[in-house]
Protein backbone atom coordinates (compact mmCIF):
# COMPACT_ATOMS: atom_id res chain seq x y z
CA UNK A 1 0.00 0.00 0.00
CA UNK A 2 2.91 2.36 0.65
CA UNK A 3 4.15 1.78 -2.89
CA UNK A 4 0.68 2.53 -4.23
CA UNK A 5 0.54 5.78 -2.27
CA UNK A 6 3.95 6.89 -3.55
CA UNK A 7 3.18 6.02 -7.18
CA UNK A 8 2.39 9.06 -9.32
CA UNK A 9 1.33 7.55 -12.64
CA UNK A 10 -2.09 5.95 -12.91
CA UNK A 11 -0.78 2.97 -14.84
CA UNK A 12 1.71 2.20 -12.08
CA UNK A 13 -1.00 2.42 -9.43
CA UNK A 14 -3.28 0.14 -11.41
CA UNK A 15 -0.50 -2.42 -11.84
CA UNK A 16 0.23 -2.40 -8.10
CA UNK A 17 -3.45 -2.74 -7.25
CA UNK A 18 -3.78 -5.73 -9.57
CA UNK A 19 -0.73 -7.38 -8.00
CA UNK A 20 -2.15 -6.91 -4.51
CA UNK A 21 -5.56 -8.23 -5.55
CA UNK A 22 -3.96 -11.26 -7.18
CA UNK A 23 -2.09 -12.07 -3.95
CA UNK A 24 -5.31 -11.68 -1.97
CA UNK A 25 -7.14 -14.07 -4.28
CA UNK A 26 -4.37 -16.67 -3.92
CA UNK A 27 -4.44 -16.38 -0.12
CA UNK A 28 -8.25 -16.64 -0.03
CA UNK A 29 -8.13 -19.75 -2.22
CA UNK A 30 -5.64 -21.39 0.15
CA UNK A 31 -7.82 -20.58 3.15
CA UNK A 32 -10.90 -21.97 1.39
CA UNK A 33 -9.16 -25.30 0.99
CA UNK A 34 -8.51 -25.32 4.73
CA UNK A 35 -12.12 -24.37 5.42
CA UNK A 36 -13.53 -27.53 3.83
CA UNK A 37 -12.43 -29.99 6.56
CA UNK A 38 -13.18 -27.36 9.20
CA UNK A 39 -16.72 -27.09 7.87
CA UNK A 40 -17.16 -30.85 8.16
CA UNK A 41 -16.05 -30.71 11.78
CA UNK A 42 -18.56 -27.95 12.48
CA UNK A 43 -21.35 -30.04 11.00
CA UNK A 44 -20.61 -32.82 13.51
CA UNK A 45 -20.07 -30.53 16.49
CA UNK A 46 -22.51 -29.88 19.31
CA UNK A 47 -25.46 -27.55 18.82
CA UNK A 48 -24.13 -25.20 21.47
CA UNK A 49 -21.06 -24.54 19.37
CA UNK A 50 -22.82 -24.49 16.02
CA UNK A 51 -23.25 -20.70 16.02
CA UNK A 52 -19.60 -19.90 16.68
CA UNK A 53 -17.15 -18.81 13.99
CA UNK A 54 -13.82 -20.60 13.88
CA UNK A 55 -10.45 -18.89 13.63
CA UNK A 56 -9.96 -20.06 10.06
CA UNK A 57 -13.26 -18.45 9.12
CA UNK A 58 -12.19 -15.21 10.76
CA UNK A 59 -9.02 -15.39 8.70
CA UNK A 60 -11.09 -15.90 5.56
CA UNK A 61 -13.26 -12.88 6.43
CA UNK A 62 -10.15 -10.79 7.11
CA UNK A 63 -8.57 -11.66 3.76
CA UNK A 64 -11.87 -11.02 1.98
CA UNK A 65 -12.08 -7.65 3.73
CA UNK A 66 -8.59 -6.75 2.49
CA UNK A 67 -9.45 -7.83 -1.05
CA UNK A 68 -12.72 -5.90 -1.19
CA UNK A 69 -11.18 -2.80 0.43
CA UNK A 70 -8.35 -2.88 -2.10
CA UNK A 71 -10.83 -3.23 -4.96
CA UNK A 72 -12.74 -0.21 -3.63
CA UNK A 73 -9.54 1.85 -3.43
CA UNK A 74 -8.57 0.81 -6.96
CA UNK A 75 -11.96 1.77 -8.38
CA UNK A 76 -11.90 5.05 -6.46
CA UNK A 77 -8.47 5.83 -7.89
CA UNK A 78 -9.77 5.11 -11.38
CA UNK A 79 -12.79 7.31 -10.69
CA UNK A 80 -10.57 10.22 -9.66
CA UNK A 81 -8.55 9.84 -12.86
CA UNK A 82 -11.74 9.84 -14.93
CA UNK A 83 -13.01 12.93 -13.12
CA UNK A 84 -9.82 14.78 -14.00
CA UNK A 85 -10.19 13.66 -17.61
CA UNK A 86 -13.79 14.92 -17.65
CA UNK A 87 -12.67 18.32 -16.38
CA UNK A 88 -10.04 18.54 -19.12
CA UNK A 89 -12.52 17.47 -21.76
CA UNK A 90 -13.62 20.37 -23.96
CA UNK A 91 -14.91 18.82 -27.15
CA UNK A 92 -15.93 15.59 -28.88
CA UNK A 93 -13.69 12.65 -29.63
CA UNK A 94 -10.53 13.51 -31.53
CA UNK A 95 -8.05 11.34 -33.43
CA UNK A 96 -10.06 8.22 -32.68
CA UNK A 97 -9.47 8.49 -28.93
CA UNK A 98 -12.33 7.58 -26.67
CA UNK A 99 -13.47 10.48 -24.53
CA UNK A 100 -14.50 9.60 -20.94
CA UNK A 101 -18.17 10.01 -20.11
CA UNK A 102 -20.17 10.14 -16.87
CA UNK A 103 -21.46 6.64 -17.64
CA UNK A 104 -17.95 5.28 -17.05
CA UNK A 105 -17.93 6.73 -13.55
CA UNK A 106 -21.40 5.35 -12.88
CA UNK A 107 -20.16 1.82 -13.62
CA UNK A 108 -17.21 2.25 -11.27
CA UNK A 109 -19.43 3.44 -8.43
CA UNK A 110 -21.80 0.53 -9.08
CA UNK A 111 -18.89 -1.86 -8.54
CA UNK A 112 -17.88 -0.01 -5.36
CA UNK A 113 -21.42 -0.29 -3.97
CA UNK A 114 -21.45 -3.99 -4.78
CA UNK A 115 -18.18 -4.46 -2.89
CA UNK A 116 -19.59 -2.60 0.11
CA UNK A 117 -22.65 -4.86 0.08
CA UNK A 118 -20.32 -7.88 0.22
CA UNK A 119 -18.43 -6.33 3.14
CA UNK A 120 -21.65 -6.19 5.15
CA UNK A 121 -22.15 -9.94 4.72
CA UNK A 122 -18.77 -11.17 5.96
CA UNK A 123 -19.09 -14.08 8.43
CA UNK A 124 -18.32 -13.14 12.02
CA UNK A 125 -19.07 -9.43 11.61
CA UNK A 126 -22.86 -9.52 11.49
CA UNK A 127 -23.20 -8.24 15.06
CA UNK A 128 -20.47 -5.59 14.95
CA UNK A 129 -22.66 -2.46 14.97
CA UNK A 130 -19.75 -0.04 14.71
CA UNK A 131 -18.42 -1.82 11.64
CA UNK A 132 -21.84 -2.00 9.99
CA UNK A 133 -22.46 1.69 10.68
CA UNK A 134 -19.14 2.61 9.07
CA UNK A 135 -19.98 0.54 5.99
CA UNK A 136 -23.42 2.16 5.86
CA UNK A 137 -21.91 5.65 5.87
CA UNK A 138 -19.48 4.70 3.11
CA UNK A 139 -22.39 3.33 1.10
CA UNK A 140 -24.22 6.65 1.40
CA UNK A 141 -21.13 8.56 0.27
CA UNK A 142 -20.67 6.48 -2.86
CA UNK A 143 -24.40 6.52 -3.57
CA UNK A 144 -24.24 10.31 -3.52
CA UNK A 145 -21.38 10.36 -6.02
CA UNK A 146 -23.04 7.77 -8.22
CA UNK A 147 -26.27 9.78 -8.22
CA UNK A 148 -24.30 12.94 -9.04
CA UNK A 149 -22.79 11.45 -12.18
CA UNK A 150 -26.14 10.01 -13.25
CA UNK A 151 -27.46 13.57 -13.06
CA UNK A 152 -24.48 14.74 -15.13
CA UNK A 153 -25.33 12.19 -17.81
CA UNK A 154 -28.91 13.54 -17.94
CA UNK A 155 -27.58 17.08 -18.28
CA UNK A 156 -25.64 16.05 -21.39
CA UNK A 157 -28.87 14.96 -23.10
CA UNK A 158 -30.75 18.07 -21.86
CA UNK A 159 -33.13 16.24 -19.53
CA UNK A 160 -33.30 19.09 -17.07
CA UNK A 161 -36.13 17.86 -14.83
CA UNK A 162 -34.57 14.44 -14.24
CA UNK A 163 -31.17 15.97 -13.52
CA UNK A 164 -32.64 18.44 -11.01
CA UNK A 165 -34.39 15.63 -9.12
CA UNK A 166 -31.16 13.64 -8.98
CA UNK A 167 -29.23 16.65 -7.68
CA UNK A 168 -31.74 16.92 -4.86
CA UNK A 169 -31.20 13.22 -4.13
CA UNK A 170 -27.44 13.85 -3.93
CA UNK A 171 -28.00 16.59 -1.36
CA UNK A 172 -30.21 14.21 0.62
CA UNK A 173 -27.50 11.52 0.72
CA UNK A 174 -24.82 14.06 1.64
CA UNK A 175 -26.93 15.45 4.48
CA UNK A 176 -27.47 11.93 5.84
CA UNK A 177 -23.72 11.31 5.75
CA UNK A 178 -23.01 14.47 7.73
CA UNK A 179 -25.72 13.58 10.26
CA UNK A 180 -24.52 9.99 10.76
CA UNK A 181 -20.76 10.60 10.66
CA UNK A 182 -20.38 12.05 14.17
CA UNK A 183 -17.42 10.37 15.82
CA UNK A 184 -16.65 8.32 12.71
CA UNK A 185 -14.98 11.22 10.92
CA UNK A 186 -11.50 9.87 11.66
CA UNK A 187 -12.36 6.58 9.95
CA UNK A 188 -13.85 8.39 6.94
CA UNK A 189 -10.87 10.57 6.08
CA UNK A 190 -10.05 8.44 3.05
CA UNK A 191 -13.52 8.99 1.58
CA UNK A 192 -14.34 11.85 -0.79
CA UNK A 193 -15.44 15.02 0.98
CA UNK A 194 -19.22 15.33 0.86
CA UNK A 195 -19.03 19.05 1.66
CA UNK A 196 -17.21 19.65 -1.61
CA UNK A 197 -19.88 17.59 -3.32
CA UNK A 198 -22.65 19.72 -1.77
CA UNK A 199 -20.96 22.91 -2.98
CA UNK A 200 -20.55 21.48 -6.47
CA UNK A 201 -24.17 20.29 -6.61
CA UNK A 202 -25.51 23.70 -5.60
CA UNK A 203 -23.44 25.32 -8.35
CA UNK A 204 -24.61 22.73 -10.88
CA UNK A 205 -28.24 23.33 -9.94
CA UNK A 206 -27.97 27.04 -10.74
CA UNK A 207 -26.20 26.28 -14.01
CA UNK A 208 -28.86 23.71 -14.87
CA UNK A 209 -31.72 26.14 -14.25
CA UNK A 210 -30.06 28.77 -16.43
CA UNK A 211 -29.41 26.24 -19.20
CA UNK A 212 -33.03 25.06 -19.05
CA UNK A 213 -34.31 28.64 -19.44
CA UNK A 214 -31.99 29.32 -22.37
CA UNK A 215 -32.95 26.04 -24.00
CA UNK A 216 -36.64 26.87 -23.65
CA UNK A 217 -36.14 30.29 -25.28
CA UNK A 218 -34.15 28.72 -28.12
CA UNK A 219 -36.98 26.25 -28.66
CA UNK A 220 -39.54 29.06 -28.87
CA UNK A 221 -37.41 30.94 -31.38
CA UNK A 222 -37.00 27.80 -33.44
CA UNK A 223 -40.74 27.20 -33.49
CA UNK A 224 -41.76 30.73 -34.56
CA UNK A 225 -40.52 30.45 -38.18
CA UNK A 226 -42.50 27.24 -38.64
CA UNK A 227 -45.67 29.13 -37.78
CA UNK A 228 -44.96 31.56 -40.62
CA UNK A 229 -44.36 28.81 -43.16
CA UNK A 230 -47.81 27.26 -42.80
CA UNK A 231 -49.20 29.51 -45.57
CA UNK A 232 -51.74 31.39 -43.47
CA UNK A 233 -52.17 35.09 -44.28
CA UNK A 234 -51.90 37.76 -41.62
CA UNK A 235 -55.67 38.09 -41.31
CA UNK A 236 -55.90 34.51 -39.98
CA UNK A 237 -53.12 34.69 -37.36
CA UNK A 238 -53.64 37.93 -35.46
CA UNK A 239 -53.37 36.05 -32.13
CA UNK A 240 -49.88 34.65 -32.93
CA UNK A 241 -46.85 36.90 -32.55
CA UNK A 242 -43.91 36.10 -34.79
CA UNK A 243 -41.31 38.02 -36.71
CA UNK A 244 -42.29 37.70 -40.37
CA UNK A 245 -39.94 39.62 -42.70
CA UNK A 246 -42.27 39.00 -45.64
CA UNK A 247 -44.81 41.47 -44.21
CA UNK A 248 -42.57 44.41 -45.15
CA UNK A 249 -41.75 43.05 -48.59
CA UNK A 250 -43.60 43.39 -51.89
CA UNK A 251 -45.06 39.89 -51.51
CA UNK A 252 -46.70 40.29 -48.13
CA UNK A 253 -49.42 37.75 -47.42
CA UNK A 254 -52.17 39.78 -45.78
CA UNK A 255 -55.41 38.21 -47.05
CA UNK A 256 -56.50 35.61 -49.56
CA UNK A 257 -56.86 37.33 -52.94
CA UNK A 258 -58.97 36.86 -54.91
CA UNK A 259 -61.41 35.78 -52.21
CA UNK A 260 -63.06 32.40 -52.48
CA UNK A 261 -66.60 32.12 -53.82
CA UNK A 262 -69.34 31.78 -51.26
CA UNK A 263 -72.92 30.64 -51.86
CA UNK A 264 -75.60 33.29 -51.26
CA UNK A 265 -79.43 33.07 -51.34
CA UNK A 266 -81.05 34.51 -54.50
CA UNK A 267 -84.16 34.26 -56.74
CA UNK A 268 -84.33 30.94 -58.65
CA UNK A 269 -83.90 32.30 -62.17
CA UNK A 270 -83.68 28.83 -63.66
CA UNK A 271 -87.41 28.39 -64.04
CA UNK A 272 -87.88 31.87 -65.53
CA UNK A 273 -85.26 31.28 -68.20
CA UNK A 274 -86.24 27.73 -69.02
CA UNK A 275 -89.97 28.24 -69.09
CA UNK A 276 -90.08 28.76 -72.86
CA UNK A 277 -88.24 25.48 -73.41
CA UNK A 278 -90.37 23.32 -71.15
CA UNK A 279 -92.48 20.66 -72.88
CA UNK A 280 -95.59 20.01 -70.85
CA UNK A 281 -97.32 16.64 -70.72
CA UNK A 282 -100.58 16.18 -72.62
CA UNK A 283 -103.59 17.10 -70.51
CA UNK A 284 -106.46 16.73 -73.01
CA UNK A 285 -108.14 13.94 -71.13
CA UNK A 286 -108.08 15.87 -67.84
CA UNK A 287 -108.81 19.40 -68.94
CA UNK A 288 -112.34 20.78 -69.11
CA UNK A 289 -113.62 21.50 -72.56
CA UNK A 290 -114.50 25.17 -72.62
CA UNK A 291 -115.44 26.87 -75.74
CA UNK A 292 -113.83 30.19 -75.05
CA UNK A 293 -110.70 29.33 -73.16
CA UNK A 294 -109.72 25.95 -74.39
CA UNK A 295 -106.56 24.15 -73.42
CA UNK A 296 -104.42 27.27 -73.55
CA UNK A 297 -106.57 29.10 -71.05
CA UNK A 298 -106.53 26.10 -68.74
CA UNK A 299 -102.73 25.96 -68.71
CA UNK A 300 -102.51 29.68 -68.08
CA UNK A 301 -104.89 29.25 -65.19
CA UNK A 302 -102.66 26.61 -63.65
CA UNK A 303 -99.55 28.84 -63.69
CA UNK A 304 -101.39 31.93 -62.57
CA UNK A 305 -101.47 33.80 -65.87
CA UNK A 306 -105.06 34.96 -65.79
CA UNK A 307 -106.28 37.97 -67.66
Amino acid sequence: EAAITQAEEEETKEHLFESLLSECRDAIQAVREELKPDQKQRDHSLEIDSGKVSNIQYLHSYLTYIKLSTAIKRNESMAKALQKALLRQQGPEEDGKRVPRPQDLIRLYDIILQNLAELQQLPGLEEDKSYLKEIGIKTLVYKAYRCFFIAQSYVLVKKWSEALVLYDRVLKYATEVQAQAGTKKNNLKELPDVQDLITQVNAEKYSLQAAAILDASDTDEAESPSQVKDGKPLSERFEIFCLDPSLVSKQASLVHFPPEFQPIPCKPLFFDLALNHVTFPPLEDKAEQKAKSGLTGYIKGIFGFRS
